[in-house]
């Protein structure tokens, strides 16, 4: 039997390392939240995400089709409100893969292996094209949105290589191939080339995103 997690399928892909805001209001998720609390050691309180391929994370078709590699996922803070909502945080763990999806509970429960990633060297030289071609991109963006990242970047490569990928404004097939990358030096490599092609769209359209770009339909009048 492979061990299992509370999933709560998200429509964005979640990453190691990285915060992210969630607002709970559906039955099946506040009683995941409710499960989770009643965990003594907070710890402890760990479920598991992955992303939704096709499909919509309310409503009762839901998602209609999953990625398997996800991320555990650790609850960190829970503000209950009057309505039987939560806001929460959560911060990602490391990379699962799920096998099968339980849906007959009161919350969904998947059965998964863990996925780690094996630490590995990252050459120099694919740290420095990262970082340059980040600081491009958050150049490029001064004046037109708040900047994607505060602060100094992590020096840990797999850090690092999480971090770019969780800033970067990729459409989700392309976060998704981020999370599932071997290691951090594919994963570096990959996330340059991508931030890369947003610059050339914006040199294109100045005033949006490449991702943005690639949402708006273009017309010549």
């Amino acid at each position: 039997m492979t061990p299992t997690l509370p999933m709560f399928p998200l429509n964005t892909v979640l990453f190691p390392g990285v915060s992210v805001p969630l607002h709970i209001f559906e039955d099946r998720y506040r009683a995941l939240v409710h499960h989770l609390l009643r965990v003594e050691d907070p710890t402890e309180r760990v479920f598991g995400s992955v992303g939704i391929r096709e499909g919509y994370e309310v409503g009762d078709h839901g998602a209609q089709s999953l990625y398997r590699v996800g991320c555990k996922v650790l609850l960190t803070e829970v503000e209950a409100h009057e309505d039987g909502s939560f806001d929460a945080m959560a911060v990602g763990l490391d990379r699962i893969e799920l096998e099968r999806l339980d849906t007959t509970g009161t919350f969904p429960v998947g059965h998964v292996l863990d996925r780690p990633e094996a630490p590995a060297a990252v050459p120099e030289q694919v740290l420095e094209s990262a970082r340059a071609t980040f600081s491009a991109y958050r150049a490029a963006l001064a004046g037109i949105r708040a900047d994607p990242y505060s602060g100094s970047l992590p020096r840990d490569p797999s850090y690092l290589s999480w971090t770019l990928a969780a800033c970067a404004p990729l459409p989700m097939p392309e976060r998704q191939s981020l999370l599932e990358a071997e290691d951090a030096t594919e994963r570096l490599t990959l996330v340059t080339d991508l931030l890369r092609s947003e610059l050339r769209a914006m040199n294109v359209i100045p005033s949006l995103p490449a991702t943005e770009v690639a949402r708006t339909r273009w017309s010549p009048n």
